[in-house]
């Protein structure tokens, strides 16, 4: 809207301790939250440690999100507001261990990307039906692929990333999917969905990948989600 008045709560996303904070300064300054889009992403060229001790990839683009939505639920609750976690097909295809969602051994780039984005799905899927009762709905949108300066590595794959990026969508045509999860009136009150862009529709629920919909591994996930940010 023209007249609105913004305000900036900047935050190192890897650092739980700084996602504390900017909760806190978003809490301190509105009880009421209408739309939270977690779009932040980090893609690793090489295995690296937050200096809380927590394996890079993950704490982006999993523990962060997951703990700032639960951080914020107040004034979710109070508005009923909407939550949009930004996915990736790459989960699509992902595996998962919950007793090794850092990867300690068999890192690698994709695999690390992939599975904290699998991690980010699956708990997910099990917070849309907890907060069901308070009237805020979750959804993960993957946007597709986009154009984004998220593959910053050296070597053949940013190479190959230099060449296709002519060729993917655009950083706003990317927008549509998470932008519709947010605000299009015909996704009112779903929730738990993942959504794609199908033809013309922006965001379409789609199926996710089958391990998302094991209930008893979505709940080792999430228990190894909390252990890491206890």
């Amino acid at each position: 809207m023209p007249d609105a008045a913004l305000h900036s709560v900047v935050a190192d996303l890897s650092r739980m301790a700084e996602v504390r904070r900017a909760a806190d300064a978003i809490l301190s300054r509105t009880g009421q939250l209408s739309v939270l889009v977690n779009n932040a992403g980090i893609l690793c060229g090489q295995h690296r440690m937050t200096d809380e001790g927590r394996e890079m990839t993950l704490a982006v683009n999993h523990l962060a999100p997951f703990l700032l939505t639960r951080l914020l639920e107040p004034a979710l609750a109070a508005a009923r507001g909407r939550v949009v976690h930004v996915g990736s097909s790459t989960s699509d295809r992902a595996r998962i261990d919950p007793d090794n969602l850092e990867l300690t051994h068999g890192w690698t780039m994709v695999r690390a990307y992939a599975r904290s984005k699998l991690a980010l799905l699956m708990t997910a899927l099990d917070e849309a039906r907890r907060l069901e009762a308070s009237g805020v709905t979750l959804n993960v949108a993957h946007p597709g692929m986009v154009g984004t300066g998220l593959v910053r590595t050296r070597g053949p794959r940013e190479w190959g990333w230099r060449v296709i990026r002519p060729f993917v969508l655009t950083e706003a045509q990317g927008a549509a999917t998470p932008l519709a999860a947010a605000v299009s009136p015909a996704l009112a009150g779903v929730s738990g969905a993942y959504l794609k862009r199908r033809g013309q529709d922006p965001a379409c629920p789609v199926a996710p990948n089958p391990r998302a919909l094991d209930a008893a591994l979505r709940g080792r996930v999430l228990a190894a989600t909390e252990r890491l940010l206890a």
